[in-house]
């Protein structure tokens, strides 16, 4: 099994948002070549807070990072100061309070920016400040870093569909539009990836209410999808109707799974369940 992994992450995708608009990778789970997770979002549902939650594996209320205000460095482990210490190379297209949570912080646009520095977390990086960065433009950033530096773990991390969202709330053209469109990049990209020998996941930090935001309860805030990709997974003949109700995938456990995939030493919970063999990672401890 190959052990390089993509991990996007489509800020602000609600999980029916992603069943119903994004036919491309609803397409591959009819094909059996991909599966499907409804993943419940730890709380509260907001965007700094749950990047910190899938990639340390950390609750929220755990880390310390509990609103989008909170601007510091993570202080757990990290898929990416995991991928780092064990001599993986790492890169990131991401917005910029990706940056700030595990490589510096504050971010200063014109040093942290584009990133080269294999001492950091993230070693490549190109980072945005403009929640209307294009996600056209940002999928290229990551072409280009993928294409360049052959990274073991790179992080995909648009932020159009959040911000469509904001403006017109979760029931509108525009925000299911934005999903659309994400969809179709995908498509452009994933079959280039997997022959390249990467493992794909595809999720989403929160979803979107109505009131153009999020952060709190609702069904719609905390449903998000999570679609995995890759002769690594356990590929299992799904429903028309959605991910099958015996398979749960926790939030928690996607930084674990993207460790199990690198084959990193590691003691992060991981979901078993996703995986076509059994576990070749080392847990510390074990």
């Amino acid at each position: 099994m190959n052990s390089k992994v993509i991990l996007v992450i489509l800020d602000g995708l609600n999980y029916q948002v992603a069943r119903d608009c994004m036919g491309y990778l609803n397409g591959l789970v009819e094909q059996d070549r991909a599966m499907l997770f409804q993943v419940q979002a730890e709380l509260p549902s907001m965007s700094r807070p749950l990047y910190e939650c899938i990639l340390t594996g950390v609750r929220p209320i755990e880390s310390g990072i509990v609103n989008n205000q909170i601007v510091r460095l993570s202080k757990h482990e990290s898929i990416f100061s995991l991928a780092q210490q064990q001599g993986k190379v790492t890169a990131a297209a991401a917005y910029h309070w990706v940056s700030e949570l595990y490589n510096r912080a504050p971010y200063v646009a014109v040093r942290d920016r584009f990133t080269h520095d294999e001492t950091l977390n993230i070693q490549h990086g190109c980072f945005y400040h403009w929640d209307h960065y294009p996600d056209e433009a940002l999928f290229l950033d990551a072409e280009y870093l993928r294409r360049t530096y052959q990274p073991d773990l790179l992080l995909i991390h648009p932020m159009n569909i959040d911000d469509q969202g904001h403006k017109f709330g979760l029931d509108s053209r525009q925000y299911r539009n934005c999903a659309r469109g994400a969809d179709i990049h995908l498509s452009n990209y994933i079959e280039a990836w997997l022959s390249d020998g990467y493992q794909v996941m595809v999720t989403s930090d929160h979803g979107m209410n109505n009131d153009l935001s999020h952060g709190g309860t609702l069904p719609e805030e905390r449903e998000v999808p999570l679609f995995v990709i890759g002769d690594a997974f356990a590929q299992q003949k799904q429903s028309s109707s959605g991910a099958e109700a015996h398979l749960s995938v926790k939030q928690t456990e996607i930084c674990g799974s993207v460790c199990h995939l690198m084959r990193l030493e590691h003691n992060k919970p991981y979901s078993s369940q996703l995986f076509a063999s059994s576990p070749l990672t080392t847990l510390k401890g074990s």
